[in-house]
């Protein structure tokens, strides 16, 4: 065991540095997918209890960087009270927010000596910078104008966003370190997996827009709705995107019809994206290779229908809507994994095609 742990650690001090790097990157690129889904479910908690805007101020607390104490706070802000426990939720929400930043920046600078190399994912790199650096100012927005629904919506989209792109580059990562000679051709997307992708991101918008304007207990009871298969509803004021930024929007400001029908419209975001799933499934069953990744998602998504009926059925416990959040991480995460699975399915043969080619002419 000693001599094999000696040419481990041998061949580590040995190993080229591109190597080294591409070890790195896979590895940061990991934890990067597990810290992100960590600042949404803290942005969820911060949410659900309260603490949005624990902190009036943007990106301090009272303007300082840790909270400080009520005399202080009252001299800064005294139109906002200090609530010590939210404002320091909300605080923490920020700090670990800035170091996923600071682990994209790493990213970006541990692989800047490979962009030029063939099939290096340098644009997803770049693409995640964007996005990071997009969610920041999304973050500011949500104090600044008082948890205006449509910013809300849009930060916790943004926070997937990061986390789909964290994902998407470390399997990037995995596929030139396997194979850094050749460029893959990746199978082209059917409508099909369009819908699918399209619906998830309307029904994670839904969802966002459900939780900003607190309409997770607008109605009661399931299948039903407050007792009616189709209640009294106003789409309309449900669904009005350009309202007027309010003076505060904690606890929302819609009236009892348009949240149902924010949430009634979330119900059959759910109905129509499963029904969509169980298509995909379906369809590529007979693909050995889908059956794991199109069968893991479809447990997910099962999963996660429990969960929100549950929600509602119980009146939306903390611990139970953090779930539901969590349930929302393993969707993006599950439909990912299968779209890379279907795109590179097919990968060996344009491989091998590649290779032939390459004989063929050296020949």
């Amino acid at each position: 065991m000693s001599n094999s742990l000696t040419q481990g650690l041998s061949e580590g001090r040995t190993a080229p540095p591109d190597t080294v790097r591409l070890r790195w990157l896979k590895a940061l690129s990991l934890v990067g997918v597990a810290f992100t889904a960590l600042v949404v479910l803290v942005g969820a908690w911060t949410r659900l209890v309260d603490a949005g805007l624990g902190c009036p101020d943007w990106p301090g607390c009272y303007g300082e960087l840790v909270v400080p104490d009520a005399e202080r706070a009252l001299l800064h802000s005294p139109h906002a009270p200090l609530e010590t426990f939210k404002a320091w939720v909300e605080m923490v929400h920020r700090y670990i927010a800035s170091l996923l930043g600071l682990l994209v920046i790493a990213l970006l600078v541990l692989g800047i000596g490979l962009r030029r190399r063939p099939g290096y994912p340098w644009r997803v790199n770049l693409a995640l910078l964007v996005a990071i650096l997009v969610q920041g100012a999304f973050g500011a927005f949500t104090v600044t104008l008082r948890l205006w629904p449509q910013v809300v919506t849009l930060h916790l989209l943004g926070g997937l966003l990061v986390l789909t792109l964290f994902l998407w580059l470390h399997l990037r990562l995995r596929q030139f370190d396997r194979r850094p000679d050749v460029v893959p051709v990746p199978r082209r997307l059917t409508p099909l997996w369009g819908a699918a992708i399209g619906l998830l991101v309307l029904q994670l918008a839904l969802g966002g827009w459900v939780s900003s304007n607190y309409a997770g207990i607008a109605c009661q009871g399931f299948p039903t709705c407050n007792g009616q298969w189709w209640p009294s509803m106003d789409w309309s004021e449900g669904f009005h995107l350009t309202q007027t930024v309010g003076p505060n929007y904690l606890h929302g400001q819609l009236h009892a019809e348009a949240r149902v029908a924010i949430h009634h419209g979330h119900r059959l975001g759910a109905m129509l994206l499963g029904g969509v799933i169980v298509l995909l499934t379906v369809r590529h069953w007979r693909m050995a290779a889908m059956r794991p990744w199109l069968g893991g998602l479809l447990a997910v998504y099962g999963g996660q229908l429990g969960l929100g009926v549950a929600n509602v059925l119980l009146w939306l416990p903390l611990w139970l809507a953090l779930l539901h959040t969590a349930g929302a991480v393993a969707l993006v995460i599950g439909l990912v994994l299968a779209v890379w699975r279907w795109r590179c399915g097919g990968e060996r043969q344009a491989m091998n095609e590649q290779r032939t080619g390459k004989e063929w002419t050296h020949g």
